[in-house]
């Protein structure tokens, strides 16, 4: 396990670097897309050492444990600094947050009248 360990540090390294390239390269004080380059080389690396056998199961399990426990960690940061970049923004951000919120959930019970819409009822006369 240690090895898939191994393998999404270093392309957790690797996209926390090229992130802050791309952003001092855009002129953003930031970094820039860093966690989905790290799991985009991680999805690659992996698919590449699994083809090549050079991945064993017990390894390719400690790289879904691990990026199963990484990926939520990382959307929770993210929405806390959404949430404190709009607090700073002033009411206008708070407003636009608050409505984006709302019409989500008005739109959900549309979204699953049309998803069933797409299917047929079982009548249970499946040949």
């Amino acid at each position: 396990m240690i090895y898939g360990v191994a393998l999404l540090s270093g392309c957790l390294l690797a996209g926390a670097f090229l992130g802050d390239l791309l952003g001092d390269l855009i002129g953003v004080e930031a970094n820039v897309g860093g966690v989905g380059i790290a799991m985009l080389l991680l999805i690659l690396l992996s698919d590449r050492l699994r083809a090549r056998g050079r991945l064993n199961p017990t390894s390719q399990r400690g790289i879904v444990f691990w990026s199963s426990i990484y990926i939520p960690v990382v959307v929770a940061m993210a929405a806390k600094q959404d949430v404190l970049s709009a607090l700073q923004g002033g009411p206008a951000a708070l407003l636009a947050g608050t409505l984006a919120v709302a019409v989500g959930f008005l739109l959900v019970p549309l979204i699953s009248r049309i998803g069933r819409a797409g299917h047929a009822p079982d009548s249970g006369d499946e040949p």
